[in-house]
């Protein structure tokens, strides 16, 4: 099995040269993990990993520029030109008694560094001379298959390194894998384990699922195995929660959510899919059915907006991304409102900082819903209008304008900035000294009320 692609990127002619001079001075030294993988399958090689025989210390001596980056797992980061490569000795791993790190390695044979791997697609070996491919494990005929399965014991595989399990469903995800009957149950079975591994390592496996393009297949995963009972718990409570026929004709709120997943056009942000997954966190809390009958989320904008910033939180996202995704969150109802909205006051609206995102959210909502696309057409077409002048005008009053007439700073200065904004748009005032005027007149209504 084997399929060429170009390299474009110059990044395996580099690793090749490493190799070369491993092997040179005696060593053995293979391609060995995703980028055999990868190469195999036809498509791009981003980075070469490289196993050989060589002591760190050898590879030190060999390569001056390099570094050990972790000189107790015989692993050195050795600089090619353009791109850096990893050169790991063959080694076999000790006890792994935090779910992550082995308590210590011994050097071994290739065959042995092999076998101590995670999956069999990433544990075929390449000579970098003649491009043969060494398979110990079954590498090969899974790959033909398309099929993800644990090197030995896949119950020893996940508890000797927990992150694997996330590992597993993005690669499945990623690479359009099936997952092996017997590594889905031992995944499914240590699920609950995915708890020891860090939460910056989690969101990143996550993230590396939401930005690819079966997304809503990770989900469907992350779901079936418990990885997100374990990870999101809040997530469970949307399967099963209810939604009234006539908006929601696809079912509960799980479903709409996972539908708008597919919806997604184009390369979507992070913090678009993570606004898509959590924009009805809130519905289960909010969940009523009024005296008519019909069933009600009143609210469940502002409460899923601060389950979202906890989630996100607890999973240890920057808080920019967390602000993004509240943001989204939060908002994503106005959208009901849009015709009825004062010009002014739907431009402000449609000039936040995320409104593309924002936009993109409502459309897919709207596609796994009823299919309305009315409101959103009517934003477009709004936006259209605006294509060759700025969403809002550069603004006429500041802050220190309100302190002058003895406002204090607070709360109340962004609403009165935002109503002057709102104003200052439809056109009530065009200059500065209509702007003050205006903001004289509101100052001195607000004091008589």
């Amino acid at each position: 099995m084997g399929v060429h692609v170009q390299d474009a990127s110059g990044i395996e002619g580099e690793a090749r040269a490493v190799a070369f001079r491993l092997r040179e001075a005696g060593h053995e030294a293979f391609f060995v993990g995703g980028s055999v993988r990868d190469r195999l399958l036809g498509l791009p090689v981003r980075e070469v990993d490289i196993a050989t025989s060589a002591r760190p210390e050898e590879v030190l001596r060999l390569f001056p520029n390099s570094w050990a980056v972790g000189v107790s797992f015989g692993v050195v980061l050795v600089p090619g030109g353009r791109f850096h490569f990893d050169v790991a000795t063959f080694r076999e791993d000790g006890e792994y008694l935090d779910g992550r790190h082995p308590e210590g390695v011994r050097f071994a044979t290739a065959r042995e560094d092999v076998e101590r791997r995670d999956f069999t697609v990433n544990g075929l070996l390449e000579d970098p001379v003649s491009g043969e491919v060494i398979d110990y494990v079954g590498g090969l005929e899974d790959l033909r298959r398309r099929e993800l399965r644990a090197i030995g014991d896949p119950e020893r595989r996940f508890r000797e390194d927990s992150l694997r399990l996330l590992r597993g469903v993005r690669l499945a995800v990623t690479k359009g894998f099936s997952l092996e009957a017997g590594t889905w149950q031992a995944l499914r079975n240590l699920a609950f384990l995915i708890g020891r591994v860090a939460p910056e390592r989690v969101h990143q496996e996550l993230d590396r699922i939401w930005l690819s393009s079966g997304r809503g297949r990770g989900l469907d995963l992350l779901m079936d195995s418990g990885l997100m009972g374990e990870v999101v718990p809040e997530f469970l409570a949307l399967r099963g929660c209810e939604q009234p026929p006539q908006w929601h004709p696809e079912g509960d709120v799980y479903t709409h959510t996972r539908m708008m997943l597919d919806l997604l056009e184009g390369e979507p942000s992070l913090s678009l899919v993570w606004a898509v997954l959590l924009h009805d966190i809130g519905k289960p809390a909010c969940f009523r059915v009024d005296e008519t009958g019909r069933i009600r989320f009143n609210g469940h904008d502002a409460v899923g907006a601060l389950l979202a910033g906890e989630i996100l939180r607890r999973l240890k996202y920057s808080r920019e991304m967390v602000q993004s995704v509240v943001r989204k969150v939060e908002r994503h109802m106005q959208f009901m409102n849009v015709r009825s909205m004062r010009s002014g006051k739907l431009r402000l609206f449609m000039a936040g900082a995320d409104f593309a995102d924002e936009l993109a959210l409502h459309r897919a909502d709207c596609l796994a819903s009823n299919g309305g696309l009315e409101n959103y057409d009517f934003v477009c077409g709004e936006l259209a209008k605006l294509k060759d002048v700025p969403v809002l005008p550069q603004p006429l009053l500041q802050g220190r304008d309100l302190m002058a007439l003895g406002l204090r700073p607070g709360p109340l200065f962004r609403l009165v900035l935002e109503g002057a904004l709102i104003e200052q748009a439809e056109g009530l005032f065009a200059d500065r000294k209509g702007a003050l005027k205006w903001l004289a007149d509101y100052v001195c209504s607000a004091s008589m009320a």
